[in-house]
């Protein structure tokens, strides 16, 4: 069985946490950009505070052609990034949200 089978199975069986979000959405990016979304949207809706997960989010929002959204993601993890003074992660969503405002 492979990782997102494996991660599916948790969540069948009632774990639901942000790493675990995070993580599947991750693992759907490439090939499936609109599930990792909805798996990203459950994880900062769970863990509003988890940078890497707004910036995640972005890249599969971006990924799925929904660039509206995938601003607005980027603008709300660089605010909670530079709160909790994840300096780097808001740098990068920056360069992220500049690319897309092109």
């Amino acid at each position: 069985m492979g990782l997102v089978e494996n991660l599916e199975g948790m969540l069948a069986a009632g774990r639901d946490d942000a790493l675990l979000r995070f993580t599947l959405g991750s693992a759907y990016l490439e090939e499936q950009p609109a599930r990792a979304a909805e798996h990203l949207a459950r994880a900062v809706a769970l863990d509003p505070d988890y940078s890497a997960a707004w910036k995640m989010y972005g890249k599969a929002l971006a990924a799925a052609g929904r660039d509206g959204e995938a601003k607005a993601a980027y603008r709300q993890g660089i605010e909670t990034a530079e709160r909790r003074g994840d300096i780097q992660a808001a740098r990068e969503m920056r360069v992220f949200l500049k690319r897309l405002e092109r």
